[in-house]
């Protein structure tokens, strides 16, 4: 009998420790699963995030494109932080880490369309670069030489794009942050080293009652650079500097004189569009002074070259004019992308100014 209650309590025992154990897990597997989901409420998928949220609510630097407004050909990219100014494409092998010097061997090969397109140009799809477009010898041998004589100002800097900002700029403290403070620093250069008096317009084009808007800003911006330039008969240079949009991955960035330099890159527009493959002229953007354009930016890429080899990328080539029709000298510029720091802009500015001192002077 006593046997008999000992086994029956024993029993009971085990019963009550296999109900609590089966209490214990389901409360565990509840709880996991009910944090899990918070936690995925909370954070979202990253490539939720790179799918539902609008890329313009990281950067709002660059143009879209718009049918209404063929000058302004930049298009959204899902797979770039930013808008790009350009298609991005890795560099193979470019003439800047080799060239130190245009040789008639050099001279000879760059009859080459192919090898210009190689070491010297990207060309965007939209448009084309063709047989004849660029005279090595005949750019080469242009003088760009500017009348450098009384203290009016000689060079005319403004941006297009004035709230392009880099890695670590603040935008919402001044217009120095971004791109314009890089425009400030060249102008700085250019004046007290080369004495070379500069105008840095203050013009917001990409803002429209006090917020931005890219869309229309080549537009906005002409008339008051173009009155800025009749007011100012002895500027005889125009830098419209941007900063590029490209891929987070991608770090544009070279050593000169022991200082982390963005690096640059020289952009020309042909008044080309492909349409069904073939090229023709853009109607109602052309410039009499493209020709003038290509060559003076193939005198800067070959003079930054010689002397500061990594430092620019290969010239660019796109189909519209944007900015570069109102001066023979006209250059558009891109310093670094998104993804560069400030200093590394504002550095790479002694370089290029040594470059348009050695070009102009």
């Amino acid at each position: 009998m006593r046997f008999q209650q000992y086994q029956f309590k024993k029993i009971v025992v085990q019963c009550l420790i296999g109900f609590f154990a089966c209490f214990i897990l389901s409360a565990f597997f509840v709880t996991k699963k009910t944090y899990s989901t918070l936690i995925q409420e909370a954070v979202p998928n990253i490539a939720e995030v790179k799918t539902s949220v609008p890329m313009n609510k990281f950067f709002q630097q660059d143009d879209s494109k718009d049918e209404k407004n063929p000058e302004l050909v930049q298009e959204i990219s899902e797979n770039v932080i930013g808008f790009d100014d350009i298609s991005y494409q890795t560099p193979e092998n470019t003439a800047s880490k080799t060239t130190t010097k245009i040789t008639p061997e050099l001279l000879k090969q760059m009859e080459s369309i192919d090898f210009l397109k190689q070491n010297y140009y990207l060309v965007d799809s939209r448009t084309a670069l063709l047989d004849g477009d660029i005279k090595p010898k005949q750019f080469l041998e242009k003088d760009f030489t500017i009348d450098n004589s009384g203290q009016e100002p000689k060079v005319l800097i403004f941006h297009t794009h004035s709230t392009e900002g880099f890695i670590d700029s603040d935008m919402s403290k001044d217009m120095s942050e971004g791109i314009w403070g890089v425009g400030e620093e060249l102008k700085n250069i250019l004046e007290k080293k080369y004495g070379i008096a500069v105008l840095h317009d203050t013009g917001r084009y990409d803002m429209v009652d006090g917020k931005g808007q890219i869309l229309g800003a080549y537009e906005r911006m002409e008339t008051p650079i173009q009155k800025i330039l009749n007011e100012n008969p002895s500027i005889q240079v125009v830098i419209d500097m941007h900063r590029d949009g490209l891929p987070e991955n991608v770090h544009l960035v070279t050593e000169i004189n022991g200082k982390q330099c963005a690096k640059i890159m020289f952009f020309n527009g042909m008044c080309r569009l492909n349409k069904d493959g073939v090229p023709q002229p853009t109607e109602g953007l052309s410039n009499e002074n493209l020709e003038d354009n290509l060559a003076f930016s193939l005198q800067m890429q070959t003079t930054a070259q010689s002397l500061f080899p990594d430092f620019t990328r290969r010239i660019y080539i796109h189909a519209y004019r944007y900015s570069l029709h109102m001066k023979p000298r006209s250059l558009l510029i891109e310093v670094g992308s998104q993804m560069n720091t400030k200093q590394e802009a504002i550095n790479a500015m002694t370089p290029l100014a040594e470059v348009l001192a050695s070009v102009i002077q």
